[in-house]
């Protein structure tokens, strides 16, 4: 089959479709044949060798798929050949054919595509238990989205509004931020051109955000502790800034606020009876028209050194998908 086949720490742009032999549907496992891979940040950090992770050579990337279940593997239930999933891989995603375990598997909704359905697996439940889980955001308070135009800043976009937040969205240029006001920003701020610290407070009275969500760290998270509010919740997500920051307990008392994580991966083995939960609630508000993955460009599987260098070099917005 084809896939990209990672046989050395390289560059993204080495990256090229080889053979490579096609998976089995092992016990406890589907076969999938994949229509559309997601791609990550993390992606290229893993082609590198500067992920935390570090497979063994040769090793397929690739994390979400969605695609059509070709066998089932001995154990499970639930699943037949012609059922249509998204799936959290771990590797192998980016191939004509992966093997996904089953209990990382959902029925994709009816009327999802598989581009969409891709573009869902890790940054929609990200983003719904960091705000839900970890920010327990409710419905009238403000909620600040960082670097809100990317994959995970838009799902968290989109949830914030379902659960009836107000959304103060910063992104960098007029482009990105009309794609964050299409998810349902209320507040736009350009962080190239603009303090959203400033504009944080003039939107909210001087009174500050009651949720933050930062997926970059540096000094966005340090400025984020200025324009938080009384019993706010600053949750961090990633660091796609580079630099991880330190904060100052006084700060966190003297504002009687909250400086949370989430580690979405870590659920798998904390707090396995949370997933499917999580999932459920994601796939009723898609059923109800609140969430929808927004996807820049579908690429096809020869096109990955392209996709992963375009996501890499900050150029899209929302999800970038690949076609085997």
């Amino acid at each position: 089959m084809r896939a990209v086949v990672v046989d050395r720490w390289m560059e993204p742009s080495e990256l090229r479709v080889r053979e490579a032999p096609a998976p089995v549907a092992a016990p406890g496992t589907l076969l999938v044949a994949v229509e559309a891979a997601g791609c990550n940040f993390f992606d290229i950090l893993l082609v590198k060798g500067q992920y935390q992770s570090k497979p063994p050579f040769p090793f397929v990337p690739g994390a979400e798929v969605a695609g059509v279940v070709e066998a089932v593997g001995a154990g499970v239930t639930g699943f037949a050949p012609g059922d249509r999933v998204l799936a959290s891989a771990g590797l192998g995603g980016f191939a004509e054919r992966v093997a996904v375990p089953a209990r990382a598997a959902y029925r994709m909704p009816p009327g999802m595509r598989f581009d969409e359905g891709a573009a869902l697996p890790i940054i929609y439940p990200t983003a719904y238990a960091g705000l839900v889980h970890r920010g327990r955001l409710q419905a009238g308070e403000t909620l600040l989205v960082h670097a809100a135009a990317g994959g995970v800043g838009l799902a968290a976009v989109q949830i914030g509004k379902a659960l009836g937040a107000r959304v103060v969205a910063t992104a960098g240029g007029p482009e990105k931020l009309e794609v964050a006001r299409r998810a349902g920003a209320d507040v736009l701020v350009d962080y190239g051109r603009e303090d959203f610290v400033e504009r944080v407070r003039e939107a909210t009275g001087g009174r500050g955000a009651d949720v933050i969500y930062d997926s970059v760290g540096g000094d966005v998270f340090d400025r984020s502790l200025k324009c938080i509010a009384w019993n706010g919740r600053l949750v961090v997500i990633g660091f796609a800034g580079g630099a991880i920051p330190s904060v100052a307990a006084n700060r966190i008392l003297l504002k009687n606020i909250e400086v949370t994580g989430l580690h979405w991966g870590a659920y798998a083995q904390h707090q396995p009876a949370s997933i499917p939960e999580v999932f459920a609630a994601l796939f009723r508000l898609y059923d109800e028209g609140k969430i929808r993955p927004v996807v820049f460009r579908s690429y096809p599987l020869e096109d990955v050194a392209q996709a992963l260098g375009d996501l890499g070099s900050r150029k899209t917005w929302g999800k970038v998908v690949l076609a085997p």
